[in-house]
């Protein structure tokens, strides 16, 4: 199976919506984590990422023009250990408390669906990276299964040790569409190329300049665990 380039993934699409990025440097020496959001409404792209200890979470830009924070105010990134979560929702919460209690991904996510904003079904996204032993990485998507939102698909993915310069992505739509159509099939198998500032900004420059908001990007040193993160917001005009 061939490696899709990020250009030919994101650059040629006007609206993936939220997406996760997971895998392995190519130099081998680092776990690779990214985290993008986009957005069509006003209450959508009225957001920021901001470093919350070691995660992030989202913030209004202009807190006077926030509508409704339920589905847009959340944090994206958080850490247990040697574990780090990511999610396009308030699920990261719930991954973090099941595991913290004992539990696994798998569990915390059989308790949720996708996001009830009906007719899109927004399917929630997720992300673990294992850092203990040999790098592990899963991906979930929770979709619905049906025009009506009457049922739930919930598909998981795990990948031990991906390959230098291997990654794997995942997003919450196909593309533009009204209702917009979810993302399917498994993650897409991408290049990871370069450190953290030439990847994080190969992403940025190729999403969609009208649609995209924030760019998470963290490499996590696989031997020593220390980490370089770099965020973009285009509300703060840094490298939009």
């Amino acid at each position: 199976m061939n490696l899709n380039s990020i250009e030919q993934t994101l650059g040629t699409n006007a609206y993936p919506g939220r997406g996760i990025l997971l895998g392995k440097s190519d130099d081998g020496l680092n776990a690779v984590i990214a985290y993008f959001i986009m957005g069509r409404s006003e209450n959508s792209r009225n957001r920021i990422f901001v470093e919350d200890g070691e995660g992030i979470r989202t913030e209004a830009y202009d807190p006077s023009k926030l509508t409704d924070p339920s589905l847009i105010i959340y944090s994206p990134v958080r850490v247990l250990g040697d574990t780090l979560i990511v999610t396009n929702g308030d699920q990261t919460d719930t991954v973090y408390d099941t595991m913290s209690s004992g539990g696994t991904f798998e569990d915390a996510l059989r308790t949720r669906t996708f996001e009830p904003d009906g007719p899109n079904f927004t399917p929630r996204i997720s992300g673990l990276v294992e850092l203990q032993g040999k790098l592990r990485i899963r991906l979930s998507i929770l979709k619905s299964g049906d025009a009506e939102g009457k049922t739930t698909q919930r598909f998981f993915f795990e990948y031990e040790n991906p390959a230098a310069g291997e990654g794997r992505l995942i997003h919450t739509y196909e593309g533009n569409g009204n209702p917009l159509p979810s993302f399917a099939g498994e993650p897409t198998r991408v290049v990871v190329q370069g450190g953290v500032d030439e990847f994080a900004n190969t992403l940025w420059t190729n999403l969609d300049n009208d649609n995209k908001i924030s760019l998470f990007v963290r490499y996590i040193n696989l031997k020593t665990k220390l980490s370089e993160t770099r965020i973009f917001n285009k509300n703060l005009c840094r490298n939009a």
